[in-house]
Order: C-alpha cells, then sequence, then structure tokens
C-alpha cells in the first residue's frame, strides 16, 4: 500500500441523524464550553429515543466524573469512518453516582464533513499471517476498515491469495482484548532493504479484509476515529 496524502475534507453540509450511524457503545467526543476554550473530552453512547434526547455516559478525567450540570452546552462530534458529523445539544438532566450518565437535547442541525472513506492509521501490532504452508508471525504497521499493511521477516504468498489474520485491538469500556480474525486478500508485495547491509530485508504486503466481522469493523472505526481527533500524525 503506498502512502496517501492526508485525509481532505468536504464541504460542510447538513446531515440527517440516521447518516451519523451511531452505535450503542460507540466513542464520541464531547466538548464542554464552561470556559473560554472548549475542553474535550471522551464518551460513549448509551442509546437514545428519536426526536427526544440521548443517553451518553459522563466523560471521566483521572479517575472522576466531569463535572456538568443541568442545562450545559455541549458540542457533540461523531466519526462514523466516512463522515465527522457534530451538533450543538444541552444537558437535560445528569444522573451521578453510582451511574453516571445523561440526558443530552436530540440534535436539531447536524452539519457534517465527508472524509476519505479508507483512511489507514499508522500501528504496531503483533498479529499471525496462516497460509496453507503454516502460520508466520507478522507487524501490522497500518491498519483501516478495509484493510492492513504487513511487514514479515519471510515471504508469504504471492498476489492475490488468500490469507488467515489473527490480531488483538482494545475495546471499551474495560480495556478488553477482542481477538479480530479476518479473513484478507494480498493485494500487493514489496521488499524493503535496510540501509544498515547487516539486517536482512522485510517483505511488506498490502491486504483486503473479505467480510469482517460488523463488530470488528466498528472497532476499526472507532480506533480511525480516537485518532482522527487526538493525533492525526497516525493518519496516513
Amino acid at each position: 500500500m503506498s502512502s496517501n496524502p492526508p485525509p481532505s475534507e468536504a464541504k460542510t453540509q447538513e446531515y440527517e441523524f440516521e447518516q451519523m450511524n451511531l452505535q450503542v457503545g460507540g466513542r464520541i467526543q464531547f466538548i464542554t464550553h464552561r470556559t473560554i476554550k472548549p475542553i474535550q473530552h471522551f464518551s460513549t453512547i448509551i442509546g437514545w429515543v428519536k426526536d427526544e434526547y440521548l443517553i451518553v455516559k459522563v466523560p471521566f478525567e483521572n479517575n472522576a466524573p466531569i463535572s456538568i450540570n443541568d442545562g450545559d452546552k455541549l458540542t457533540i462530534r461523531v466519526f462514523s469512518g466516512v463522515n465527522v458529523c457534530s451538533f450543538a445539544c444541552v444537558v437535560q438532566r445528569v444522573f451521578p453516582r453510582p451511574f453516571f450518565y445523561a440526558h443530552l437535547s436530540f440534535p436539531v442541525s447536524i452539519q457534517g464533513t465527508s472524509l476519505r472513506a479508507a483512511m489507514r492509521v499508522k500501528v504496531d501490532i503483533p498479529a499471525q499471517v496462516t497460509t496453507p504452508v503454516g502460520t508466520t508471525s507478522v507487524f501490522l504497521v497500518n491498519l483501516s476498515v478495509s484493510g492492513a499493511l504487513i511487514e514479515s521477516a519471510k515471504r508469504l504468498p504471492e498476489d492475490d491469495a488468500q490469507v488467515g489474520l489473527s490480531f488483538y485491538l482494545i475495546a471499551q469500556p474495560g480495556n478488553r482484548q477482542v481477538r479480530v480474525n479476518p479473513h484478507a486478500t494480498i493485494r500487493n508485495i514489496n521488499v524493503v532493504k535496510p540501509a544498515a547491509g547487516d539486517k536482512p530485508e522485510v517483505f511488506t504486503y498490502g491486504v483486503q479484509f473479505v467480510d469482517l466481522d460488523p463488530v470488528h469493523y466498528t472497532m476499526l472505526q472507532n480506533l480511525t476515529y480516537e485518532a482522527l481527533i487526538a493525533d492525526r500524525q497516525k493518519i496516513v
């Protein structure tokens, strides 16, 4: 996979609620406006009642819930993997300990921009590739909802071969390890020769996922989302 330019955003436009593709358990950016400079936090969608309210977890900072009150104005930002959408809302009711969730007003106007569909995130994740001749330990160096770039010390099958891939992602809440094991098709191969002559060459493989599990797709969306809003240097 060749490197692509930074994601380009299209002109802002109005979006319908359904176009945000909200997922229960999905992460959102939760922006408060109680100080001169808006403060960004992360939260989780619990659910919603259409045209009435959203239910979200109260964000935590330093192992404690942030301070929010009924009537506070917020901006919520949602990344769907293709679109970044944001909307203004108001805190309707806060449910404190032991629940730590809040009802927010349902969005009236949603603004969004389209992003490159398969943005890739730089990672360094150990993985296993399974082929008809056995299993090889490799590293994933970037990931997207559509595929990955693999580095391997050993040569794998040629172009268009299908392989099994297995790696782990961290899921929230609770920092749980979730095994992701899609089938993938090898689309391109490169050989990287290290500058130091005494080091062996490295094989890189661009692979495309086949029939990715919807749960794993959502996890990869969230990985991209977090990189997009927290560390754009990871976007390739």
